[in-house]
């Protein structure tokens, strides 16, 4: 099979689209698929991934409100490059205007619309949701519900990775969307990479002893991921037991979350970490991933938290809070800093056990070869006419 994805969200300095996109690439070589990745970029330029799996960048303007990503400049210069890529099968990777070209594109090839994005929750509820109910709001988004219907029509299929996410796209009034979960790197993590003299390390870099608890986050700094938010849960809930906070990361946000953090020693930024392995031994060694972004469209990290035997505290929406298996996770109201100090503390009181459960449900975690095999399987069968919507 010859697949084309139109990328317009991947950056060479982002976050989960970017590894996912890399992991597709090895992927899609591995099984015998033929696959080119075009994306905006810096410059015109190929990257070859394998024989038959390439990353062709396309010069493009930058982002004015992220200096790290780029946008498409034209729908022409997507249908040059599907015409020249002469695809079998098509993604689109963005909900906006990268689609609605896709979905025009004159070739015969069908097409899935894979949301790696969830601009609701990225914007409209966490800007709106104190104010109104997420109902009404969506009511107020109606036009953008709109393109999503239209972009539905014009693709074969939807691809959501979470199934909360699905159900507000059926609920929406999408009619082609199949749930199709993510995973995790297989091999990379497991309980048996907990360290505890790095765990000793890093609450010794926090200030505290060996019996203090240990909290880690794991995310670029942006708006949408609510550092602020787990920082204050994180304080709140420090103030009854000695409790640190090692969050791994940045981004153009970084300024507020160091605001956020302040004077307070027990907190501690630190630089992403790109070694896989030593992310695995990161999280193993860890007591709590804590999470506070209700827009992911997966849960990346918190799969990565599960895999690692790490109990996790999540918001209760979006695809981090998917991931929260009951016995192993503590959930807080998302947007809500009170609301996650209480669940860490619960989650703390509780941690013996939830430990126990992750640990023993670690291997048990889905592998992104799993997620490809099905996703591929499924371009199969819609290029074969079997999941071919009416």
């Amino acid at each position: 099979m010859k697949i084309a994805d139109v990328s317009a969200l991947y950056s060479p300095q982002g976050g989960d689209i970017r590894t996912y996109t890399r992991r597709k690439l090895a992927a899609a070589e591995r099984r015998g698929h033929d696959i080119t990745v075009i994306v905006p970029g810096a410059d015109a330029s190929i990257e070859t991934v394998g024989p038959h799996a390439r990353l062709i960048n396309i010069p493009s303007p930058r982002f004015p409100l992220d200096r790290n990503y780029f946008y498409f400049e034209s729908d022409s210069i997507i249908h040059a490059a599907l015409d020249a890529a002469a695809p079998d099968f098509v993604e689109a990777s963005s909900p906006w205007g990268s689609a609605t070209a896709v979905a025009e594109w004159a070739g015969a090839a069908p097409r899935a619309l894979v949301m790696h994005a969830d601009p609701m929750s990225a914007w409209a509820y966490r800007w709106l949701g104190g104010v109104a109910s997420r109902k009404t709001i969506d009511k107020g988004f109606e036009w953008f519900w709109r393109h999503l219907r239209r972009l539905d029509q014009g693709f074969d299929t939807v691809i959501s990775a979470s199934p909360s996410l699905s159900a507000r796209l059926i609920e929406g009034g999408l009619l082609r969307v199949q749930t199709q979960p993510m995973g995790v790197e297989a091999g990379i993590f497991s309980p048996r990479h907990r360290d505890p003299a790095l765990r000793a390390r890093l609450l010794a870099r926090c200030e505290l002893p060996d019996d203090a608890i240990l909290l880690v986050g794991v995310g670029r700094f942006s708006p949408e991921k609510r550092w602020p938010l787990v920082i204050a849960g994180a304080v709140a809930a420090g103030y009854s037991r000695p409790l640190g906070l090692v969050v791994v990361g940045d981004g153009h946000g970084r300024s507020k979350i160091v605001r956020a953090v302040g004077e307070n020693p027990h907190i501690q930024l630190v630089s992403p970490i790109n070694d896989r392995a030593e992310m695995a031994r990161l999280l193993a060694s860890a007591d709590l991933l804590v999470h506070g972004c209700e827009a992911e469209t997966f849960g990346m990290v918190a799969a990565e938290a599960r895999a690692s035997g790490l109990p996790i505290v999540v918001p209760d929406a979006g695809g981090a809070g998917d991931q929260a298996e009951p016995g192993m996770s503590s959930t807080f109201a998302a947007g809500d800093a009170a609301s996650a100090a209480s669940a860490i503390s619960t989650a703390i009181d509780r941690l013996p056990a939830l430990r126990a459960a992750a640990t023993l449900a670690a291997p048990a975690v889905r592998t992104m070869d799993q997620h490809f095999d099905e996703l591929f399987a499924s371009y199969q069968a819609l290029l074969r006419g079997e999941m071919r919507a009416a």
